[in-house]
């Protein structure tokens, strides 16, 4: 494998052709056991799910999801964009592919418009998102589900990371460390 020869796609999640679908569904599950009951789309609509793939010709390497919506955080308002689901095969782990698709996630968000990015990860994944550019926010805790049923995220072993793009994100950064961010991702999201 070439690094040449790679390429990203990025496109809305409803708009993946359904043998793309297909792989990422095979990739996740390597990773995450599969659940009755999953959604045609796995992710909610109503958080715009951009889908980002790494593929080499017609094969999908390495896939992770792209969730926004505005958060108000310390009474500011926020566009804020996370990831989700982020996969690489198995057999190709531990050769710059994942880290190259968040790299470009991360690159993805900024030219969106988003004040921020931010969202969790296992404690095992913190230095592998550090590399990608994404900063720890120490202690803080997401708070994703609904109003009515919430979900924080410090119910498991998990990592806020984060990155601000806009100088209205830069100037309120310090708001999100140690915080709790009431992210309110949803019922199908809970905690992207």
């Amino acid at each position: 494998m070439t690094v040449d020869v790679l390429r990203i796609l990025s496109l809305p999640e409803s708009a993946l052709p359904p043998e793309l679908q297909l792989q990422v569904t095979r990739l996740e599950e390597q990773e995450w056991p599969p659940e009755p009951a999953i959604p045609a789309h796995p992710h909610d609509p109503k958080l715009t799910p951009v889908a980002m793939l790494l593929m080499e010709g017609d094969r999908v390497l390495a896939s992770l999801a792209i969730l926004s919506k505005e958060i108000i955080h310390a009474g500011q308002r926020f566009k804020a964009s996370g990831l989700s689901a982020v996969v690489t095969d198995h057999t190709l782990r531990k050769k710059g592919l994942g880290r190259r698709l968040v790299v470009a996630a991360k690159n993805a968000i900024r030219a969106s418009g988003a004040d921020l990015g931010i969202f969790t990860c296992d404690e095992p994944l913190m230095g592998f998102y550090e590399s990608a550019g994404w900063q720890v926010l120490p202690r803080t805790v997401l708070v994703g589900g609904t109003p009515k049923d919430p979900l924080p995220s410090d119910l498991f072993a998990k990592v806020a990371m984060g990155s601000f793009f806009t100088d209205h994100a830069k100037h309120h950064a310090a708001d999100f460390v140690g915080a709790r961010v009431e992210l309110y991702s949803g019922e199908i999201d809970r905690l992207w």
